[in-house]
């Protein structure tokens, strides 16, 4: 069968048995640091692709994407309001608010409390709540029945379960601070399992209810807005308050939880960095067998020379030896890279029971697991950047073996 001579030379190069053994050493030495390098990337990769599905899955499909709140006072005639935002470009859906801070006691437990006062049928257009929620959702929430549904950590430091009742500390309305409070019975009808920081302050009540607590009568503190570009919420959130009669506040997810999307595209940049880098490191190892090579089989080289082989195929056959080697390492990386990736979560749950050590506290992260989402597209890009650095570390060895001449060789040998 036709095979080209420097791919032929390599191979057999690159299988024969070396006389000194410091080469095969290194050459070990460089497989082992390129496959770490490309397994420690797609991991790293896996993981903070995880991160991100678990921002998107979780919080972005909880948290409104944009909030307006009213900068004067609550706002009336909130209906019209509802109908112009959502006729704004790139507003998916709106819903009206009602923010409520106080104290829930439960016998002598006290625990701080964000809750937000909400229509239920308009509020589940803006947060897919459905699948971390216990009971009957949203719609468990109706009016007049002081019904509440709470973050499970809330639920848990409480001692609550469904259909407990639970008390509300808050101002008098029209008083300032907690001067004078007032205690209002409420019932959990529903909990709240986001897994993360969410859990400790998070909570939801009819809109009516809280109407009703704060004397507000039909008036509204404003509106969650769901837009259609994430990335575009604060200009998409600006454009859609300014054409309403009243003065709001405006925000957006990128202000109460941006700093984790920023961390995680920053991890991930400086991840990537610091493992190509030991990549190459791993990759220019070859360069040091190669050069040994080479003078290992200078004689050879010499013969070859002799009998016709030009400075190319000369060149060629240890730009293929080096690839192999290099190849070898990429192969075994990207295999333990991929089935690591994909057992990631499992793992880390692993050792925390083992150890009882937990790694993410829930308490200071928006999630209290390790998530990981291995991507092809990570695996070519990772594997393909490797072999562009061994190709390169290959290219001077081969260069300068193709530069020997044949009565060097002979003289020296």
């Amino acid at each position: 069968m036709f095979r080209p001579l420097s791919v032929y030379l390599g191979w057999r190069f690159s299988r024969a048995k070396r006389r000194n053994r410091f080469i095969s050493f290194i050459s070990v030495a460089s497989i082992l640091g390129i496959a770490i390098g490309v397994g420690a990337l797609i991991l790293g990769l896996s993981a903070m692709n995880g991160f991100q599905r678990e921002l998107e899955n979780r919080i972005l499909s909880v948290l409104p994407h944009g909030q307006l709140h009213a900068a004067e006072a609550p706002v009336a005639g909130w209906r019209d309001m509802l109908d112009a935002l959502e006729a704004a470009p790139g507003i998916e859906a709106a819903a009206p608010f009602v923010p409520l801070e106080g104290l829930l006691s439960k016998g002598a437990k006290l625990k701080a409390v964000q809750l937000q006062g909400v229509l239920p049928e308009r509020e589940s257009r803006i947060s897919a709540l459905a699948p971390f929620l216990d009971g009957a959702g949203l719609a468990a929430l109706r009016p007049g029945e002081q019904g509440l549904i709470l973050g499970q950590a809330i639920v848990k430091q409480l001692g609550l379960r469904l259909g407990d009742s639970v008390s509300l500390l808050l101002p008098a309305p029209g008083s300032q601070g907690f001067g004078s409070p007032r205690r209002h019975s409420f019932t959990l009808v529903g909990i709240l399992r986001l897994g993360g920081q969410l859990d400790t302050v998070l909570g939801y009540t009819h809109l009516a209810d809280a109407q009703a607590l704060r004397g507000l009568e039909d008036r509204v503190s404003g509106f969650h807005l769901r837009v259609d570009q994430v990335l575009a919420a604060d200009t998409l959130t600006m454009n859609a308050a300014m054409p309403l009669p009243a003065p709001f506040y405006v925000s957006s997810w990128m202000h109460s939880q941006g700093n984790i999307y920023r961390d995680i595209q920053l991890v991930r940049t400086l991840m990537i960095v610091v493992l190509l880098l030991v990549m190459a490191v791993a990759s220019f190892n070859i360069v040091s067998t190669l050069v040994m090579a080479v003078n290992e089989k200078k004689g050879d080289i010499a013969i070859l020379k002799t009998m016709g082989a030009g400075p190319w195929q000369i060149r060629g056959a240890f730009v293929v030896q080096g690839m192999l080697n290099g190849v070898a390492g990429v192969v075994v990386g990207g295999l333990l890279g991929g089935v690591l990736a994909s057992r990631l979560s499992d793992m880390v749950a692993g050792y925390e029971r083992l150890t009882g050590h937990r790694l993410l506290n829930p308490e200071v992260y928006f999630i209290d697991f390790i998530p990981t989402e291995f991507h092809w597209a990570d695996l070519w890009l990772v594997t393909g950047s490797a072999l562009v650095l061994i190709f390169i570390a290959t290219l001077y060895p081969a260069w300068r073996a193709g530069r020997l001449l044949p009565r060097q060789l002979l003289g020296e040998a």
